[in-house]
């Protein structure tokens, strides 16, 4: 059923995004230059790892993220058009339109048990965690909504959180880390009786 509805929504959706798509593309070519994608390896279901497109946002070369990230880019991700891609790795498979958000293959072996347990489902463009503040919380208050997602997701919440990325998207709320141009990288949750940081 939720492959079902995130396959016929997209597909219903299909002339406005794939024109979005279009504008953005081009755009992103102008604005940034190429490659106009960006792509990452990233952990999906049980870990499994799975590339993930995105448009970029930042200019090649290495630095801190707040000098590479352009102004264009800081829009496409306050308005979250920078995932647009994700689209066609849900329509593969490899993601859901709801779920928790796929991050960096480095971050898995310093999950807790229990935070692991954000791969039991398909990873999303949106989740839980994005709804409730996004990249303004912290690394594990985000881990604790994802694990409440995976053990509560019916396709009525997944509707209420479409529903409710909307109203984020275009609040604009929780895009950055306070202080930040992007999230802190996560380096593990300190040892705290039974979920402490895996070796």
């Amino acid at each position: 059923m939720k492959r079902t509805m995130d396959v016929l929504l997209i597909l219903v959706a299909t002339p406005v995004w794939l024109l979005v798509f279009g504008v953005v593309s081009l755009a992103v070519l102008v604005a940034i230059g190429r490659p106009v994608f960006f792509h990452q390896i990233r952990p999906g279901l049980r870990g499994r790892p799975f590339v993930m497109l995105k448009f970029r946002t930042m200019r090649t070369g290495t630095g801190d993220d707040a000098v590479r990230l352009t102004p264009f880019g800081r829009f496409l991700r306050g308005t979250s058009l920078d995932e647009l891609p994700e689209l066609f790795n849900v329509l593969r498979g490899d993601m859901s339109l709801v779920g928790p958000r796929p991050l960096l293959m480095e971050y898995l072996p310093l999950y807790t048990a229990d935070q692991m347990r954000r791969h039991e489902v398909l990873p999303g463009i949106t989740g839980w965690a994005q709804v409730h503040g996004r990249n303004a919380l912290s690394w594990e208050e985000k881990f604790e909504m994802d694990v409440w997602y995976v053990e509560h997701h019916t396709m009525a919440l997944d509707v209420a959180i479409l529903a409710r990325t909307l109203w984020q998207v275009v609040a604009g709320r929780g895009v950055t880390a306070n202080g930040h141009a992007t999230m802190l990288a996560f380096t593990g949750t300190p040892a705290s009786g039974k979920n402490g940081t895996n070796p």
